[in-house]
This record gives structure tokens, C-alpha cells and sequence, in this order.
């Protein structure tokens, strides 16, 4: 069975450290409390700012049917993913210039600047401008939510990822309620509070 028509595509744009691995494995325990199949793979960073890492899941959006074995892509395709979360303006740039960001997604990204090398380096001004940054993420994109994540971050005591799992079930395209994704944050048993506070 090819889980093409039924798939659901999460892609998360982060950078190293920000927790993107833990958001995308609570995604994970989210869909397998709620029985639906998944598959999530993962692409780490080796670049600047600590390197921008990207996490694919894929999921049935309801459960296989009775002996069926679903088969999942791998990684993104192009103009077939649902959801993309980003922990910053540029990494959501960077996901609608990949093409991953078309009229079937709902884009959630954090509105902040982590500068990249090359604009630290520019000898004038050599910043991207942010509001033609997210002037494109709102042309392309289905939905877009854009708001300052890590101001929350800073607020709640914790890491980006939990803000984004926040995000993501506060904008209602998770196919499960929101006391599955809070479960899935306690039983971690890893900085509880605080991952609730941002989420």
C-alpha cells in the first residue's frame, strides 16, 4: 500500500540545537497514540549557525486498513507537503525557494533573525530584508502564521521546539487533539514545565 493520497507531510526547518530532533519525535509518539501510521527522517546540519537542520514526518491521515503495510517517502517532495514549521524567518525562506511551500501548505514560522555568515561578513548593511522574506512566505503559502518565537522561548524558560509544537497544534493541522501533544510532553519527563509553559 503507497500512502501518496492519504500521506500527510510535516517538514520542520530548524538550526542545530534548537530541538527540532525532540519536536519531531514527539510528532512521532503523537501519531502512534493516535494510530495512525508514521515514518519521520531527519537531515543534521554541518554549516553555519551552528547548521540548519531539517526533519521530514509522514503519516497516514487515518489508520491503515486492516493488513496493509504503508509505504512512505523519505524526504519532502516538492509541492507535496502539508505543513512546514520553521524556528526562523530564513529557514522559511529557504523552504519556499525549495518549493515546498505551494498553495496545499500552511506555513508556521518565527519571525526573529539568527544572521547567516555571509551577512554578518558584508561590509555595508548585508542583512536579507525581512519583510520581503515574509511577503513571500504569505504569497506562496496555503496559511501562513508568522510571529516572534523566540521572544516566547525566552519567556517560558525553554527551547524553540516546544513554541513550534505549540504552533503547530494551535493552528489546528495536527490531526489529533491538543491533550495528545500536552501527554506526549509529560511522559518525556524532561524539563516538563517549562516545554508546557512554551507549547
Amino acid at each position: 500500500m503507497t500512502s501518496q493520497d492519504n500521506a500527510y507531510g510535516i517538514l520542520i526547518a530548524a538550526l542545530g540545537g534548537e530541538g527540532g530532533g525532540v519536536l519531531a519525535d514527539w510528532l512521532v509518539q503523537c501519531a502512534l497514540r493516535h494510530g495512525l501510521p508514521v515514518q519521520a527522517t531527519s537531515v543534521p546540519g554541518v554549516a553555519q549557525r551552528t547548521g540548519a537542520t531539517s526533519y521530514y514526518i509522514e503519516l497516514l491521515r487515518e489508520s491503515a486498513p486492516a493488513g496493509a503495510t504503508p509505504v512512505f517517502g523519505l524526504t519532502p517532495v516538492a509541492g507535496r507537503v502539508d505543513v512546514v514549521v520553521a524556528s526562523e524567518l530564513l529557514e522559511a525562506a529557504r523552504m519556499v525557494e525549495r518549493g515546498f511551500v505551494t498553495a496545499r501548505t500552511t506555513l508556521l514560522a518565527s519571525t526573529h533573525r539568527i544572521y547567516t555568515t555571509v551577512e554578518k561578513m558584508h561590509m555595508a548593511d548585508g542583512r536579507q530584508d525581512p519583510q520581503r522574506l515574509a511577503d513571500a512566505a504569505r504569497a506562496l503559502a496555503h496559511k501562513t502564521v508568522l510571529f516572534d518565537m523566540e521572544t516566547v522561548t525566552t519567556q517560558a524558560g525553554t527551547v524553540i521546539s516546544a513554541v513550534m509544537f505549540g504552533a503547530l497544534a494551535g493552528a489546528g493541522v495536527l490531526p489529533w487533539p491538543r491533550s495528545v501533544c500536552e501527554d506526549v510532553i509529560r511522559a518525556s519527563g524532561k524539563g516538563v514545565q517549562a516545554s508546557l509553559a512554551g507549547f
